[in-house]
């Protein structure tokens, strides 16, 4: 008796010939579901860098570079942003605790880069040009706050250049959007790139 020659195969044989394609083994279907999974997990922390990229608005923003050795990936500056450490006289800050998600708004301060003006725990009551970031501390004499923003990396060697630097030489060019989300797009020496972050 030749396989599949009862009822049974004669079904399976006319379903495959009326649909015209041969069943998907169900393995496939579920290796093709994670890797789409995967494919999406790396697409969307890239879509939403790009994102804040081409639609932030670039601030430069005062830092004090530090550079220790990295021996898995080269180089790196740590990033120390001035920004990080608002004082508790500013609007806002004493209404703040650690762990709490804010908005820390900036403005403008003569030729000086933008400083803190306010710390808000909505979008809204930061003003227009506003990062977004999480109380780490709360003192008597200021609020430390990380932005997301904590290391630039650089090719092997150059970051000792920087550590040698005066750091009020050293400016770090961000792009905010207005939702408060922020990136690191270059380094800035004596107002000149010194090395860029950018995607494009």
């Amino acid at each position: 008796r030749i396989a599949g020659a009862g009822p049974g195969g004669r079904a399976m044989t006319n379903a495959a010939s009326a649909s015209g394609r041969l069943p998907v083994p169900r393995a496939y279907l579920v290796w093709g579901l994670l890797a789409l999974i995967q494919l999406a997990l790396i697409a969307l922390p890239l879509a939403d860098r790009v994102d804040v990229q081409r639609n932030g608005e670039r601030v430069q923003l005062e830092l004090i570079p530090v550079d220790p050795r990295d021996l898995l990936r080269g180089d790196y500056v740590i990033i120390n942003l001035a920004i990080g450490r608002v004082s508790i006289d500013v609007e806002g800050a004493d209404t703040v605790r650690a762990g709490d998600t804010v908005y820390v708004g900036l403005t403008a301060q003569g030729e000086s880069p933008p400083g803190p003006a306010v710390i808000a725990r909505d979008r809204a009551g930061a003003g227009r040009l506003a990062l977004a970031g999480t109380v780490v501390s709360v003192s008597g004499t200021e609020v430390r706050i990380d932005y997301g923003i904590d290391a630039f990396f650089v090719p092997e060697g150059e970051g000792r250049k920087i550590e040698r630097l005066d750091a009020s030489r050293v400016l770090l060019e961000v792009a905010i959007t207005g939702d408060g989300r922020s990136l690191p797009i270059r380094l800035l020496i004596d107002g000149q790139a010194f090395r860029s972050d950018a995607i494009f």
